[in-house]
């Protein structure tokens, strides 16, 4: 299902949200044999286990929890039974065989779009729940969705002003807050909105914000985030902005640097960071549980299995 085009400021060369096929089901990557034995051998510390809750309105809480004692096997219908978010960082260092093959598709996707050259790749493998959302957010770089298993709808809105304030985004890119930015229900009008089935990937324009719902089935996808220079001199300026603002200065929004302004920015937030100028606020969240099956949302209490 395709609705009408979100805009963005910042879209590259990426101008909608697309749909493309891919190959990697039929390698056998989402199968339960191979993702419970994965998830046996993963290192710990690049789980990230979410459980968002939400208001009438819309709006979301995050709660963040522990890799926890299970077996690859049994943190698998965990998540199957929960409501939980599981994502597994840098899968080009977890996984490299499922990142050699998703590395192959993504050069014939970027093929697809003069101009579009990627200088950084990086992955995260999305274990999800059936009835798993999550919300509205953006991401400081461009994306490949590739769609492994079960159905998922996304749903990608304009990136300007109103629905992706750049103040939001200084704060996100500087780590002083998750991804997640200010959501309106009206802004359900302007998504462009796609059905993802296994053996298809989605490319929607850099920073695009989007959330996600799972259509009742457990869902397996790989998110590939990619850089471009134009990205990383963005980000950086986004980043001293932050910095700057943070110390009680207004500076220009980066819609009105050129290419000299917002390298000039990056350059000057590659020193920020070295000085330690904004502190990350997002390292030190947290962890409220562990998965745990049979329990309700798929998460136990931190101590259940002591």
């Amino acid at each position: 299902m395709l609705q009408k085009t979100a805009r963005s400021r910042y879209t590259g060369p990426i101008e909608k949200a697309e749909v493309h096929p891919h190959a990697l089901v039929d390698q056998g990557f989402a199968s339960d044999e191979a993702l419970a034995a994965l998830l046996d051998r993963y290192p710990a510390e690049l789980f990230d286990i979410n459980l968002y809750d939400y208001d009438d309105d819309g709006q979301s809480r995050l709660r963040t929890g522990a890799r926890g004692r299970l077996s690859g096997a049994e943190l698998l219908e965990a998540i199957k039974q929960g409501r939980l978010w599981v994502n597994l960082r840098s899968v080009e260092r977890g996984w490299p065989e499922l990142w050699q093959a998703a590395m192959g598709e993504f050069a014939t996707i970027q093929a697809r779009y003069p101009g579009l050259k990627a200088v950084r790749n990086a992955g995260q493998l999305i274990l999800s729940s059936p009835k798993a959302r999550v919300p509205y957010h953006f991401d400081a770089a461009g994306v490949v969705l590739f769609h492994l298993r079960g159905r998922k709808r996304v749903f990608v809105y304009p990136g300007d002003e109103l629905h992706l304030p750049e103040i939001a985004m200084e704060q996100v890119v500087a780590r002083q807050t998750t991804e997640e930015v200010p959501y309106a229900r009206s802004f359900e009008a302007d998504a462009q909105v796609v059905d993802l089935e296994p053996g298809q990937a989605l490319t929607w324009p850099f920073y695009a914000p989007h959330r996600v719902e799972n259509l009742d089935r457990f869902c397996v996808s790989l998110s590939m985030d990619f850089q471009t220079w134009p990205t990383r001199f963005r980000n950086g300026a986004l980043y001293a902005n932050a910095v700057a603002r943070a110390r009680g200065h207004q500076p220009r929004s980066t819609d009105t640097l050129g290419t000299a302004g917002l390298a000039a920015r990056w350059a000057a937030s590659l020193a920020f960071k070295k000085l330690k100028l904004m502190p990350d606020q997002i390292a030190g969240l947290q962890r409220d549980f562990e998965p745990e099956v049979g329990a309700v949302d798929g998460a136990g209490s931190i101590n259940s299995r002591s």
